[in-house]
């Protein structure tokens, strides 16, 4: 298979480090959709980040679409779901709290970096800023309240989302949000950011070169 993408998309990110959790063998290819956009559109014309290649040559594509068919290869050796009906709702609340994030993040970097600064809408920007306050202060409690693992053999898909989301916003948005307001979250990715299968997937527009550690260390 192969994660065709850039680690600087969080999304791209997310799948990368899971896929190694997972176990799942793969190969990364650090195309932008951006200043490659030809060559990306020549694997999947839609052009989005992450795209999967499967064995057969199916192409998938969004973090989320990726991943749930990256459980289903993984099943029933390892997954990075909770089975428990209350534990996975807690997953998925936090997972949501995180692509939200995410999604925020990004809309706030596109809006600087892709549209003229004299058409900036400010009353929107303010909103979307508003909507990526109430994301991480919703994530800081709930780490607060149900502290996540954040070792390899323990951590699931809530921690990975959360951890990469973290990472992202802090690297693209410095000014965005004051670290010292969410020591819970800070104090997370810092832990995460050292685990094996994140190093492998360093946040920039680097290749992996070995991927699918199989969620050793």
């Amino acid at each position: 298979m192969q994660l065709i993408g850039m680690l600087d998309s969080p999304y791209v990110r997310r799948v990368a480090v899971s896929l190694q959790l997972l176990g799942i063998p793969f190969e990364h290819r650090s195309i932008s959709v951006f200043r490659t956009f030809d060559q990306f559109r020549q694997i999947n014309p839609v052009v989005k980040a992450p795209t999967l290649v499967c064995d057969d040559g199916t192409v998938l594509m969004d973090s989320t679409l990726i991943l749930d068919y990256a459980e289903a290869l993984a099943a029933p050796r390892k997954s990075l779901m909770p089975r428990h009906p209350d534990e996975r709702r807690h997953a998925l609340r936090v997972i949501g709290l995180a692509l939200a994030a995410c999604e925020k993040s990004v809309q706030i970097v596109y809006e600087h970096n892709l549209r003229p600064a004299e058409k900036l809408h400010e009353p929107w920007l303010q909103r979307v800023q508003g909507q990526l306050m109430a994301a991480y202060e919703a994530l800081e409690a709930e780490l607060r309240a149900r502290p996540l693992a954040a070792t390899s053999t323990e951590i699931d898909q809530a921690g990975i989302s959360t951890a990469v989301a973290w990472h992202f916003t802090r690297k693209m948005l410095p000014d965005a949000l004051d670290a010292a307001s969410f020591p819970a979250l800070q104090a997370f990715s810092e832990q995460a950011e050292q685990l094996p299968e994140f190093r492998a997937a360093p946040y920039g527009d680097s290749t992996m070169e070995r991927a699918a550690s199989g969620g050793q260390g």
